[in-house]
């Protein structure tokens, strides 16, 4: 037998809370518990358990230790199979509706391959998918999981991907010699339109939005057209478009973070195996 202390999975569930939600004081309002008990399961973690440092604080700021990090990868499989065994032992046969958010941008990229496993494992469920701006998503209240894209520095949740922005156009085609350059965009409430705009006027190239919508196949629709540029994250750009970069005199764009948010009044198995699904999918 092991020499080793055990782990306490609710330990674990608390420290990834702490992680995903960036402090002690939000992470106390997911696993229903007051600030000091977390504070107090934490120091047992790095005092009794592990030994180690977990958490290092910058002003009021939590960021995880190197040891932290390490942890953190442990600690989602270590409860990932705590819950499988759980679905698949006490409730194999899963019955109930899931609500999830996300932008039309990763409906055809990451969710069919996303439902279609989770069907398999659990074909009784129901899923109900919204598709909204990530603003909008933000602002509900009526969903379990929300799938949004952030900003650097404005990240919540818990980390999908990260991946940069960048030019396209379609094979075959030269919109971005065109004075001004037409664009094709999402509409006004969309940050990385404010990052193509803010680029080219960096680069002191003219542009004009010259087709705006809420949907990405309306937008990919008009750039395999010929009839503009765009700039979307590097793997929603499909195969008849090429990606544009400093040969065609286009700057490098920022790089996005996709975050997965939990909504702490609606948790229960049913979210937290799609929850599981999704990371897993958004990793492929």
């Amino acid at each position: 037998m092991s020499s080793f202390p055990s782990i306490d999975t609710e330990l674990l569930r608390t420290f990834v809370a702490i992680a995903d939600n960036g402090g002690f004081t939000r992470a106390a309002k997911m696993v229903n518990r007051t600030q000091s008990a977390v504070s107090m399961q934490m120091k047992r973690l790095e005092e009794d358990v592990l030994q180690r440092s977990l958490f290092a604080r910058d002003g009021r700021q939590i960021r995880l230790t190197a040891e932290g990090q390490v942890l953190l990868g442990f600690a989602r499989r270590i409860l990932k199979l705590h819950g499988e065994v759980f679905t698949t032992l006490r409730e194999p046969h899963m019955i109930g509706a899931v609500r999830i958010g996300t932008p039309d941008d990763y409906v055809m990229r990451f969710l069919p391959g996303i439902l279609s496993r989770f069907a398999q494992a659990y074909p009784l469920v129901q899923v109900d998918v919204h598709c909204e701006s990530s603003l909008q998503l933000l602002q509900r209240q009526d969903l379990d999981l929300t799938i949004v894209t952030r900003e650097p520095g404005k990240e919540i949740g818990q980390l999908l991907r990260q991946e940069r922005f960048v030019w396209a156009e379609a094979n075959g085609f030269t919109p971005h010699e065109q004075n001004p350059i037409p664009l094709a965009m999402f509409n006004t409430d969309c940050f990385c339109r404010d990052w193509a705009c803010n680029a080219l006027t960096s680069l002191d190239r003219p542009y004009r939005i010259a087709y705006t919508s809420p949907s990405l196949s309306a937008i990919m629709a008009v750039v395999s057209a010929g009839l503009a540029v765009t700039a979307q994250l590097q793997s929603l750009i499909t195969a008849d478009m090429r990606i544009l970069g400093e040969a065609e005199g286009l700057c490098e764009l920022p790089v996005a973070n996709i975050m997965l948010l939990r909504n702490a009044s609606s948790q229960g198995p049913i979210t937290e195996c799609l929850a599981e699904h999704i990371a897993e999918g958004f990793k492929l």
